[in-house]
């Protein structure tokens, strides 16, 4: 007999990974292999073992009946711990854009979501990981000593006959198929048995049109509820019977935050545990009238008690509780439940509690099986019987033959209970105890160990430690970022400001280049940065500078993505500046506004050389800057940073916006016009000259000198559509409606602009235009909204976005939309709730005309504006939408000092004509 074929890695010194099972474990495991070791830069092969067509589907997410739905939300079903909304955005970009974090997915999507996260992760690593899909089942895992020490080789066997050598090893097979040892003997020989419902064609005789024969499914879990949908038609009966007889509980279609449990359940007796936890769920319903905030709330800590419990208590608990807890920890979507419902109540379906006690043939090959129940002796006739008993608890019984032989040479041993296999953080003990084979296994083989451990939750923790173990010994150390005693310095690639990167060159200089660009607020930028992390996907200030851009900016960019890259690769290299900037900008994203501006005030006080921080500080054009309540933080970090800039173009031009906004506009006008000499595209410069043209009441000359730099230096300048509706503010100041007119038709209509630019410029100034009287005609405010995502219009992540969200919305007279951006922004962050909310109540009082109170809720608004960001021509909307309240409202001598305190301030043939008309 010839030996089996050898199936050689790639070369003598290729170290290779082999993960088998290639469904959502393996997936998981595979995903973030490829991603650690690009980050990382450890080349490998990575081998993905599994006979099915496609990776991550499996078993669970194969099935192609669309009422097959997860029984996890899809806002916990991320591929990812550190980035939870992964999914969910996954699927708002694959043609469910309404997907919210609490629906039920279809099972079928997600495994397309995890094939295509897995398909783009391999790509991400290509030259780094070298990836082998072998189409075939492991059947045999045997260890081999290398000479010399250092961890022993896996020589795996296959079932087409060939073998594969790996390094390390990753069992990823999933829940073992229970033995059908169960069923009557007569039963497990006959056809209409059905031992596998999720095989392929199991069904398919069942499922033939006209058959409307009964159904036994033996078990009443999840499985079951799948299985009786699909077999679900008029004239059929499915019955179910388990030991337990009961079916799932349902998923709330409002569910409620999990609930924590006031009492300590570590360490108690299986007795005093009951006790504890019927407390804990008697306090939760009293309260939130619902158990299953209590239920969820002992998730966390469900490790934790199954492992403080003896092997006489976990026996007990599996024996009489873990039916009871089962159906109530993992439930039913809604939808689903709403169906089975139905079935029950019109008899479609049928439970029982008892079990099958005998099954016989009938003369038209059906099937007579008789059930013991509790209320007493019952015979059906049924078509089939189907084992939807699910997996098996205890591994030593299963028939996998790669698990078998694990097992027989002692490289695994039992798990507590013998259910599954016992393990160190994953890490295989072999039978005497120790883990000296670098082998690996997650999710339902540890069961015995963990009790929860099958939910994508858990598994998706497991597989990135796992992948961490993996890599780790393969992973050199980063070298020592500064010299020290006895050891070399290293000298790195910096950045923009001259702060060390560590990165290589190549990525360095896509970096620099991409900063650079902002700087200037020119195009570019998310190219350059995309094209860092390509060229060094582990570097962290490539994808924080990402982040900070599609947050802040509303760049086309993955933001929780970027942010979960940029956290991940700060914690394996990274010097002292890139972890504080990281920091900086995690905050601002994820945290309230006070304590990211704490962080980047810090920041700046450590670094007040760095550019691109003093650029997120101050509220120019590029970000949306400080929270700064009281006008003079910004302008204090700006006078601080001058020492470490030496009068730069980029300084020069922060300081000239921040003068203006003091009102000196002369001698801003000045530092303006400095500040473009030296760099001729800097938009902060010209952006400052903007506002200091607006306020000194020059608005001719303001027009032109927008223009003449728009046609040549600006050409290539992003925010375009921000200097065009600078100059359309001149215009209305000069009564042009007709330039106000061609210049949206050219600069600033849909088409033209789009998202969060059209919403703040575009938007903003219709809405300016209809106050002013200066609009007649269609007034296209729908064609803004269309361009702007409904969750930038309904759930702004900054209070500046949202402002202009409420403006538009307010002009498109959408009181519902208005009503919905207020209930966002009372669970935002403060500056929402203390800003935005109020605002939008105003603008809710203007639609319905109830012109007193929304002037006086705007009144007391006007103070507190500056906490939003942006400039004080921006913020001037709110004012302008005051006076159109007080006029209606008949306050008009409260109107006209307005004007007159305008006017005071700033010349504007606009302002003058509505103060005349005021006092005639």
């Amino acid at each position: 007999m010839a030996s089996p074929e050898p199936c050689s890695t790639s070369g003598p010194g290729t170290r290779a990974v082999a993960v088998v099972g290639a469904g959502a474990a393996g997936a998981l495991v595979a995903i973030q292999l490829c991603e650690t070791a690009a980050r990382r830069r450890v080349p490998f092969q990575l081998l993905l073992i599994d006979p099915a067509p496609e990776a991550g589907r499996g078993i669970a997410y194969s099935t192609l009946d669309p009422r097959h739905r997860l029984n996890v939300p899809a806002g916990k079903m991320s591929c990812y711990p550190d980035d939870p909304g992964h999914f969910v955005r996954w699927l708002c970009h694959h043609g469910e854009p309404g997907v919210r974090s609490g629906d039920f997915a279809e099972r079928y999507r997600y495994g397309a979501y995890l094939a295509d996260t897995l398909g783009r992760a391999i790509m991400a690593a290509q030259g780094v990981v070298t990836v082998r899909r072998l189409r075939t089942r492991a059947t045999g895992c045997h260890w081999t000593t290398v000479p010399g020490g250092g961890d022993p080789r896996a020589r795996l066997e296959l079932a087409d006959g060939r073998t594969v050598e790996a390094h390390r090893v990753v069992l990823a097979t999933g829940p073992s198929r229970a033995t059908p040892d169960w069923a009557p003997g007569d039963l497990r020989g006959n056809d209409r048995f059905i031992a596998d419902p999720w095989a392929p064609g199991a069904l398919d005789a069942a499922l033939q049109d006209g058959q409307k024969e009964d159904v036994l499914l033996v078990g009443t879990g999840l499985t079951s509820v799948d299985i009786a949908m699909t077999l679900d038609r008029p004239g059929r009966t499915v019955h179910s019977v388990s030991r337990g007889g009961r079916l799932p509980q349902a998923h709330a279609v409002d569910p409620l935050p999990a609930a924590t449990c006031a009492t300590p359940l570590h360490g108690l007796s299986l007795a005093a545990l009951r006790a504890a936890v019927r407390q804990h769920i008697g306090r939760v319903m009293r309260s939130h009238g619902d158990w299953r905030p209590a239920v969820d709330g002992l998730r966390p800590v469900t490790a934790e008690i199954w492992a403080s419990m003896s092997t006489a208590e976990r026996a007990e608990f599996v024996e009489q509780d873990g039916s009871l807890w089962n159906t109530h920890r993992h439930r039913m979507p809604p939808a689903t439940a709403e169906a089975v419902g139905r079935m029950r109540r019109t008899r479609r379906m049928r439970t029982y509690q008892g079990r099958l006690a005998s099954a016989s043939a009938r003369p038209d090959g059906s099937l007579t099986v008789s059930l013991t129940t509790a209320d007493g002796p019952r015979t059906l006739p049924v078509g089939w019987v189907v084992d939807c008993t699910g997996p098996g608890l205890r591994l030593s019984d299963t028939a996998d033959p790669l698990w078998r032989s694990l097992l027989e040479q002692g490289a695994a041993m039992p798990g507590p209970l013998s259910m599954g296999v016992a393990t160190d953080h994953g890490r295989l003990r072999g039978a005497d105890g120790g883990t000296a084979r670098p082998l690996w296994t997650l999710g339902a083989p540890r069961r015995g160990e963990l009790w929860e451990t099958t939910a994508i939750p858990e598994i998706r923790a497991q597989a990135a430690t796992i992948a961490e173990a993996v890599l780790d010994p393969w992973t050199a150390p980063a070298p020592p970022a500064t010299g020290g005693p006895g050891r070399r310095r290293t000298r790195r690639p910096t950045d923009t400001s001259g702060f060390p990167l560590s990165t290589h060159a190549g990525a360095a200089t896509a970096y620099r280049l991409g900063v650079d660009r902002l700087l200037k607020v020119r195009a570019g930028a998310a190219q350059a940065l995309r094209r860092s992390v390509a060229l060094d996907p582990g570097f962290a200030l490539g994808h924080a500078a990402l982040a900070l851009i599609g947050h802040e900016c509303g760049a086309d960019v993955d933001v929780s993505r970027a942010l979960a890259d940029a956290r991940r690769a700060v914690r394996e290299r990274a010097e002292d500046y890139e972890r504080s900037l990281v920091d900086v900008v995690s905050r601002r994203v994820l945290h309230a506004p006070a304590d990211g501006d704490a962080a980047l005030l810090r920041h700046l006080e450590e670094y007040p050389g760095d550019a691109l921080a003093l650029a997120v500080a101050v509220p120019t054009i590029a970000f949306s800057g400080l929270r700064d309540l009281d006008g003079t933080t910004a302008l204090r970090v700006v006078e601080h940073t001058a020492p470490a800039h030496g009068g730069s173009w980029f300084h020069t031009s922060l300081l000239a916006f921040m003068r203006q906004e003091q009102g000196r506009y002369d001698e801003a006008g000045v530092l303006a016009e400095r500040a473009l000499a030296a760099e001729p595209a800097s938009g902060h410069a010209m952006h400052a000259l903007a506002h200091v043209h607006y306020e000194s009441g020059d608005h001719r000359a303001g027009r032109e000198r927008l223009q003449r730099w728009l046609a040549h230096r600006g050409r290539g300048g992003t925010h375009r559509a921000h200097f065009s509706w600078h100059a359309a503010l001149h215009e209305l100041a000069l009564e042009d409606t007709a330039a106000v007119r061609r210049r949206w038709a050219e600069q600033l209509s849909p088409g033209k602009v789009y998202g969060v630019r059209a919403l703040v410029d575009s938007g903003s100034l219709l809405w300016r235009a209809r106050l002013a009287g200066a609009w007649q005609g269609p007034f296209p405010i729908g064609d803004v909204l269309d361009t702007a995502p409904a969750d930038v219009l309904e759930r702004p992540a900054t209070a500046f976005v949202a402002l202009h969200s409420a403006v538009a919305l307010t002009a498109a007279d959408d009181l519902p939309g208005l009503r919905r951006l207020r209930v966002h922004a009372l669970r935002a962050d403060e500056v929402q709730r203390r800003v935005i909310a109020p605002l939008c109540a105003a603008f809710e009082d203007i639609l319905e005309e109830r012109w007193t109170d929304a002037a006086r809720g705007l009144e007391r608004l006007l103070p507190r504006l500056p906490g939003v960001g942006g400039s004080a021509a921006q913020r001037e909307i709110v004012e302008e939408a005051l006076l159109y309240a007080l006029v209606s409202a008949g306050r008009c001598e409260a109107a006209r000092d307005r004007l007159e305190e305008r006017l005071d301030r700033r010349s504007s043939p606009h302002d003058r004509r509505r103060l005349a008309a005021l006092s005639v």
